[in-house]
């Protein structure tokens, strides 16, 4: 056998590496017209990939799990290959992933500071399950129910006790109203309306 044949009986084809890593086929050539993968050929033209693209399209997977776009992908990877030197490539890469770390803290803060709130809300909905009034969502603003006494409706909550749409509509007319100028006599028939006749 030849070398060429027993490096490439070494490879997987595309459709192998698509059901390796999650990815489509399509999605894989993508990262091939876009410079971010690099396939070898076999002699029947067929694309071939080993260990080293394996990886680079796990590692593109992480970088989208950071919120990396694929053209920002590109972007770090033309900045590191076209670095001077070794030292001078992974300097810039520590960059990058310095300033993704920061966000990535923010963002878990975000994130805990959401399942709080979450938290907070559904056990202030637990309380609503024995709620015996009929009223419409109006009346959940001055919910008086033993369940929430001293109890503030949590914020992902509260901002949902809005107007209905007819009280609003009220109020914008009761607003329009007094805002318009009381109507004037015109030649004398307002103040002096003329008597109907029999």
């Amino acid at each position: 056998m030849s070398s060429s044949l027993t490096s490439s009986s070494r490879r997987m084809k595309i459709g192998e590496l698509a059901r390796k890593t999650g990815k489509s086929v399509r999605a894989l050539r993508h990262y091939e017209e876009l410079g971010l993968l690099r396939a070898a050929r076999s002699e029947g033209n067929f694309r071939l990939y080993g260990p080293d693209e394996l990886a680079r399209v796990y590692w593109i997977s992480k970088l989208q799990d950071m919120g990396f776009s694929l053209t920002q992908v590109q972007g770090l990877i033309d900045t590191v290959e076209s670095s001077g030197s070794a030292p001078e490539a992974m300097q810039s890469l520590r960059e990058m992933f310095r300033s993704r770390l920061h966000k990535t803290r923010t963002q878990v803060e975000r994130l805990l500071q959401l399942e709080r709130d979450l938290a907070e809300s559904l056990a202030y909905l637990e309380g609503c399950r024995v709620c015996t009034t009929e009223h419409d969502l109006d009346g959940c603003a001055s919910c008086d129910s033993p369940a929430h006494a001293d109890t503030r409706a949590p914020s992902l909550v509260a901002g949902v006790h809005l107007p209905t749409a007819p009280a609003a509509a009220s109020s914008l007319v009761r607003l329009r109203s007094s805002a318009e100028p009381a109507p004037t006599a015109v030649d004398g028939s307002a103040s002096n309306p003329e008597p109907s006749e029999c």
